[in-house]
């Protein structure tokens, strides 16, 4: 019993931990840069750097104006991981899902437009004033002289969260319980 509650406790303080370090970086990245079509600032010049982008899709921007159905599969995602945790035994896996949950938290927190972002002027399409339920993305990397698609901590959470799954499921074997 106190193993699974340390796993429990590994997983809420991951999920915290990965949650709030997600909004405050966004949010930080958008005080800073402002609205997407400002300004890039480079750490590497030409290669990383912080840029402003919105989201309204998911994976590389598919499914734009998606936002209801991302919701959706976010929420079912996030009860789907909750109920798993009850039967995890393995530290890996705890630690996986966490991630993943943590990565959920963030972009769902955005995509309700709980982060408070309005669209100003100059968008097409939107109207000026009104919310913005999109996930607010920063981080800028260019592949080959090419950018990759804008992302956050939340994605990659998501995307080590889901590394960590695929090893899981192929290093782990089923041990009888004593």
């Amino acid at each position: 019993m106190k193993a699974r509650l340390r796993r429990y406790l590994l997983f809420a303080a991951i999920v915290a931990v990965g949650t709030v370090s997600d909004l405050a970086t966004k949010s930080w990245a958008f005080t800073r840069l402002g609205m997407p079509g400002g300004r890039t600032e480079w750490i590497w010049p030409g290669r990383i750097g912080f840029q402003t982008s919105l989201n309204e899709g998911a994976l590389f921007g598919l499914g734009q104006g998606g936002v209801p159905i991302f919701v959706a599969i976010s929420i079912l995602a996030g009860l789907a991981i909750v109920i798993w945790m009850v039967r995890v035994r393995q530290w890996l896996l705890t630690v996986a899902l966490a991630f993943i949950a943590a990565g959920i938290l963030g972009n769902l927190y955005d995509r309700l437009g709980l982060h408070g972002l309005q669209w100003p002027d100059g968008f097409p399409g939107r109207r000026p004033g009104a919310p913005v339920y999109a996930v607010r993305d920063w981080i800028l990397v260019m592949i080959f002289g090419w950018p990759w698609p804008n992302f956050n901590i939340a994605d990659s959470l998501l995307v080590c969260g889901a590394i960590l799954l695929v090893w899981h499921a192929f290093r782990y074997e089923e041990k009888p319980e004593a």
